[in-house]
């Protein structure tokens, strides 16, 4: 399964399912057991120690999980995977995991409103020292990392304004003073880009979006350098933020269709950006995949498709926003992203809640702001639902 031949559609199927499960069953199944037992004390001691293979309490690890970690070891060519309840759960425990009193980070300032939270309040209140960079000048970070730092994190593209982080530069730059380089990839998906191969040492998916791609189930996920995951892992299994089966079932079979719901989604969320891109009511449009976005060029060199997220910003406030979101008839206006349906919301109720308005602005996100994440429907359905909404809303302005 780990054979160059294997493509990735191929892997999100097999990946972690290839051996015979209860019964022959062709499906993984989903073992809620809380506890695995042993007749023999020895063998029992040799797995609650990692000598063996094999599950003593579903805290630390299970079957049905074990299944999803393989799927995304594989997919993003990583030596060992480890997952959490949730996707702020990994960050949050990798960055604890990694950290402490007197080391440093160095960031960037849009990264997701959560991470953000670590990066500003929590961090700084364990005695780590944060550095957050401006998001795309890739000569100021390499130079906040080489004043010398123990952990680079990075978001590409970023969340809601789709900038792109040079991965493959900025690893270089790490790798000389040490540090360690994670890698939030839930935008982009292995899909569309592995950070390993560019350089990272840890990716990092909120596995409730993409992956799961159905708004149903909730998990976090990490995979990486063997020994760094182990000390994530370890740190892990005493917080208790784990990933139950059920959960992780429901993942798994969502990225079983990965590949086919990344490609329409890539293809959709180009030929919607292009038509945004000209509308009359919208003052700007940012997504990757257009030749006028700036970070354009790299993400062609490090991705192989430009993702289902786009984000615009309409000519007006707020209150134009507050305005044309209820036209729109095939999008469910909900803070997440990555599902098979249409869904889209303003920073303000979405990726950058916990920041207040002036923070906001701060980061270089404007209140006019969408963030719109491309489902699986007709794209021409999509464009027209769009197109009656900012019509409307044209109309609306003429009157007033």
């Amino acid at each position: 399964m780990n054979s160059p031949e294997i493509q990735k559609g191929t892997a999100a199927v097999w990946a972690g399912e290839t051996g015979r499960f209860l019964n022959g069953a062709v499906t993984a199944p989903i073992v809620n057991s809380v506890a695995f037992s042993y007749e023999d004390l020895d063998e029992w001691h040799a797995v609650a120690t990692g000598q063996s293979d094999g599950y003593i309490y579903s805290r630390n690890t299970n079957p049905t999980v074990h299944v999803l970690e393989e799927k995304i070891r594989i997919l993003e060519s990583a030596e060992a995977a480890t997952s959490f309840a949730t996707g702020m759960g990994a960050i949050s425990n990798t960055l604890f995991a990694l950290l402490g009193p007197g080391k440093r980070v160095v960031s960037i300032k849009d990264t997701y409103g959560g991470a953000s939270r670590l990066f500003l309040d929590f961090l700084p209140a364990y005695g780590i020292e944060v550095m957050l960079c401006e998001t795309t000048d890739h000569v100021a970070i390499e130079a906040e990392i080489a004043k010398g730092c123990d952990l680079v994190y990075l978001e590409t593209p970023t969340n809601p304004t789709l900038k792109i982080v040079d991965i493959k530069r900025l690893s270089g730059a790490a790798r000389k003073v040490g540090a360690v380089v994670v890698v939030d990839n839930t935008f982009a998906t292995p899909i569309n880009q592995n950070p390993i191969l560019l350089g990272a040492d840890l990716v990092i998916h909120s596995a409730t979006k993409f992956l799961c791609g159905h708004s149903d189930a909730m998990g976090g996920l990490l995979c990486g350098k063997a020994d760094l995951v182990k000390k994530v892992f370890s740190f892990r299994e005493i917080n208790g933020a784990s990933l139950q089966a059920d959960p992780a079932y429901l993942i798994a079979r969502g990225m079983k269709t990965l590949e086919l719901r990344i490609e329409r989604q890539n293809a959709s969320a180009l030929r919607i950006a292009r038509h945004l891109k000209t509308h009359p009511a919208v003052e700007d449009v940012f997504y990757p995949g257009l030749e006028t976005h700036p970070g354009h060029d790299i993400a062609k060199q490090q991705m192989a498709g430009f993702g289902g997220v786009l984000s615009f910003a309409l000519k007006g406030d707020y209150d134009t926003v507050r305005s044309f979101l209820p036209k729109l008839k095939l999008v469910h206006l909900a803070a997440s992203l990555g599902s098979v349906s249409t869904l889209a919301g303003p920073p303000r109720t979405t990726s950058h809640v916990e920041l207040t308005e002036a923070q906001r602005a701060q980061l270089g996100i404007p209140e006019s702001l969408i963030r719109y994440s491309v489902g699986i429907e007709n794209v021409n359905d999509l464009i027209a639902d769009l197109e009656q909404a900012l019509s409307s809303l044209q109309t609306e302005n003429i009157a007033v």
